[in-house]
């Protein structure tokens, strides 16, 4: 085989981004020639237009026959390398979106690895006590809160009836000390004297005294 086909190559593989630039750098190659016979093509053609029926005129028919097949060649080759061309960009795209996939399975399987181990700590039946826990304090501080905030013998319920009577009982007796005499000396005091005071008070002593 070596013997057919040469020695076997040591070199680094070619990749599908080789093998595809590669064949690009052929199909403008070939634009090139192309281009040239197109051009060859049209100067015969001008040529061919401002000659007379004969030889000369049936030599160059001849040329830009022979040029035209050229041409053709060209274009099938062309055609064939930009459809290997297309080929190769389409099994190129194939094999990254097959990288992706697998690095996305990858990160799946790590990110699924890590929940599992996360989550395998987590014990439900403990979050559930302890929110039942945490429920049953609240009842409890709200009881509490309740209590504290409790009056101590005051009537709750006070009708404008009750409230007129008692405004009306405090006008009357602040008319009736007015009428008794702030400054008078009380009954108490006038009508019984202690044994050991010789003299009786006087009014405006006994006012300072009560005063």
């Amino acid at each position: 085989m070596n013997r057919l086909f040469g020695a076997k190559s040591t070199g680094p593989k070619p990749t599908l981004a080789s093998a595809i630039s590669n064949t690009d750098t052929h199909v403008e190659s070939i634009d090139v020639k192309l281009a040239k016979l197109n051009a060859e093509l049209t100067t015969y053609q001008q040529r061919m237009s401002k000659m007379r029926d004969g030889p000369g005129k049936t030599a160059i028919k001849q040329k830009a026959l022979k040029i035209l097949q050229r041409r053709k060649m060209y274009e099938g080759q062309r055609d064939q390398l930009q459809q290997q061309s297309w080929n190769m960009e389409q099994a190129s795209m194939m094999t990254d979106n097959l990288k992706n996939v697998m690095t996305t399975v990858d990160a799946m399987k790590s990110t699924n690895k890590t929940l599992r181990q996360q989550y395998g700590k987590i014990d439900i039946d403990k979050i559930e006590r302890m929110q039942d826990e945490m429920q049953d304090l609240m009842e409890v501080g709200n009881d509490i809160q309740e209590s504290m905030s409790r009056s101590y013998d005051v009537p709750e319920d006070v009708d404008e009836a009750e409230l007129d009577a008692e405004l009306e009982a405090l006008g009357e007796e602040v008319e009736f000390e007015g009428t008794m005499g702030v400054g008078e000396t009380p009954g108490f005091m006038v009508d019984e004297v202690p044994q050991f005071i010789d003299e009786p008070p006087e009014a405006g002593k006994v006012k300072e005294a009560a005063g």
